[in-house]
């Protein structure tokens, strides 16, 4: 697993929601949606609950860390994923 990369969560409330990675730290991953989970608070899970993929997004790492990338940008990244997933609707 890496940053940048597309992941579906396996379990929980968000359970089948697609997410970004946007940090990896002592066996966690920080995921990000743009809208729900926010690039300020994104969500805290175990490798274990999410599905990994091969889809990893171009993203540059340091717009991540300098706050430039919005979370209306991670939304558009994700919105091919989540609409070939059917899950949920993004405004």
């Amino acid at each position: 697993m890496e940053i940048g990369q597309v992941v579906y969560s396996k379990s929980g409330r968000d359970k089948g929601n697609v997410f970004l990675v946007l940090k990896i730290e002592n066996g966690f991953a920080y995921l990000v949606d743009g809208d729900i989970r926010k690039i300020e608070k994104p969500k805290k899970k175990k490798f274990m609950h999410i599905q990994i993929t091969k889809n990893i997004l171009d993203i540059d790492v340091n717009r991540l860390t300098d706050g430039r990338l919005s979370d209306g940008d991670v939304k558009k990244m994700l919105k091919p994923f989540v609409e070939a997933r059917g899950v949920k609707d993004v405004k």
